[in-house]
């Protein structure tokens, strides 16, 4: 009898970690989406040991339905909803995109508070001083980029951190320092205006 029990626990455990992390991952999404805007303060560091990157920015980004504006380090990202400006100030050129082509590397603000509601099959890790740690699989491994995304949510259902690993050995974690729902975003800030960049070179993608 006792055999029996410990085969039908290991057997329901898996499924209650995957509908434990579900709903806390849905009760998130609710909230987010619950406001019409949102601004955040992030800092990432992107290493891969393998390539010799070693990066650390802070960023701010801004996001209104589709659109999304964000700037971190040297570079800034604009959206309007169909299509995607990649500033770089290092190159001087404006790499230009539709949203349907961005790839798994690419990560926005929007992207960012919204990465595990597609794609992904999620289980619940662990909770410890009020933070849940869940961790996202892709559903179809051999067709994604990523490895693993490791997210920190708040018990309060507030996204805390997004690690992301690639299987190229990339590592990104994004720490939300700042979060502000329903914030007064002008229009303008979604639009791509080439005269605030003089002598930058544009490239279609």
């Amino acid at each position: 009898m006792r055999i029996l029990t410990f085969f039908f626990l290991f057997a329901i455990l898996p499924a209650f970690a995957q509908d434990k992390s579900k709903g806390i991952l849905d009760d998130l999404s609710k909230k987010i989406k619950s406001y019409k805007t949102f601004y955040v303060d992030f800092k990432a560091s992107i290493k891969n040991n393998d390539t010799g990157v070693n990066e650390n920015v802070t960023g701010k980004g801004w996001v209104s339905g589709n659109k999304f504006h964000t700037i971190y380090g040297d570079n800034t990202v604009i959206s309007n909803g169909v299509k995607v400006w990649v500033v770089s100030k290092e190159d001087k050129a404006v790499y230009i995109s539709s949203v349907e082509d961005d790839d798994d590397e690419s990560i926005n603000p929007k992207k960012l508070m919204s990465i595990w509601e597609s794609g992904f099959n999620s289980k619940f890790v662990s909770e410890d001083a009020g933070v849940y740690t869940i961790h996202l699989f892709p559903k179809e491994p051999g067709k994604s980029e990523y490895h693993t995304i490791i997210l920190k949510v708040t018990t309060t259902k507030d996204l805390k951190s997004v690690e992301v690993k690639m299987k190229d050995g990339t590592k990104m974690i994004y720490e939300l320092l700042k979060f502000d729902g329903n914030v007064e975003i002008p229009a303008t800030k979604f639009v791509y205006d080439k005269r605030n960049f003089p002598g930058y070179q544009e490239v279609e993608n």
